[in-house]
């Protein structure tokens, strides 16, 4: 038997490259939101990229750090973003292995957190946003950034069992309604919360990950069975192109 945690690591085994080589992975509106967020802390801050996976969100704020914790269960994502980092001469980067379940910092280590599509991966997220809640400053700042579901049950169904058939590390994409849940019951205040759009190519998508023909045959089937609200919703084309629903999310501790 697997353990959720060794399903992930061997999801992403021989893929760091192609996260690296990723435009929806290295390009985002949030970006921005998120240096402007950095450029607004009153002091220099050390912060933590939770979820790592490549390293973009490291490699996008460094010059707004003190320091950049990249964190990550994959060694192998790691390694690459320790290697891209020296080539970009990013000196204030370190890296550090393990789940979001079990941080192993300090209390009050780091100013902000940032987890950037990580979220939908974690086994158990009240754990880990207990450690999140834990490392952070008084008063710090929490940023997620991840796709979202639904609180409309067949869009919901729909979205769980396409990203589940692409990737098997896929746990939940939460609503922006549990995310508020979760953030406040974490003892986080939610300071901004928006609602974004990112469009998908499916050949791209599914290549990323090395997913299975059949896979791709059961994504494509439930594609063509989708009601006129599931297809309108997601923007469903006919080559399979379609459009998720993104979470930009601020909350202060």
């Amino acid at each position: 038997m697997k353990t959720q945690q060794q399903i992930n690591q061997q999801q992403y085994h021989n893929k760091s490259q192609n996260y690296l080589n990723s435009q929806n992975h290295a390009q985002g509106i949030e970006f921005e939101k998120i240096r402007k967020v950095l450029t607004n802390q009153s002091q220099p801050v050390k912060v933590l990229d939770l979820g790592c996976g490549a390293g973009h969100v490291s490699y996008q704020i460094a010059n707004l750090c003190e320091q950049v914790v990249a964190y990550d269960l994959s060694t192998e994502m790691l390694d690459l973003v320790a290697k891209t980092a020296k080539e970009r001469g990013i000196e204030n980067l370190a890296i550090q292995q393990g789940c979001a379940e079990h941080l192993p910092f300090d209390d009050a280590m780091f100013d902000v957190v940032v987890t950037r599509f990580s979220a939908h991966h974690w086994q158990d997220i009240q754990q880990a946003m207990q450690h999140i809640y834990r490392v952070l400053q008084p008063h710090g700042i929490l940023i997620v950034v991840d796709s979202i579901g639904s609180n409309q049950p067949i869009l919901d169904t729909f979205l769980q069992s396409v990203e589940l058939l692409r990737d098997p590390s896929h746990v939940r994409n939460y609503s922006l309604g549990q995310w508020l849940n979760l953030s406040e019951s974490h003892g986080f205040t939610p300071l901004y919360v928006e609602r974004q759009t990112l469009p998908i190519c499916l050949a791209d998508w599914v290549k990323r990950m090395h997913t299975p023909n059949k896979a791709i045959d059961a994504i494509r089937y439930l594609q063509s069975m989708a009601s006129s609200m599931v297809t309108s919703h997601f923007k469903i084309q006919t080559n399979g192109d379609f459009q998720l629903d993104v979470g930009y999310m601020v909350f202060k501790k």
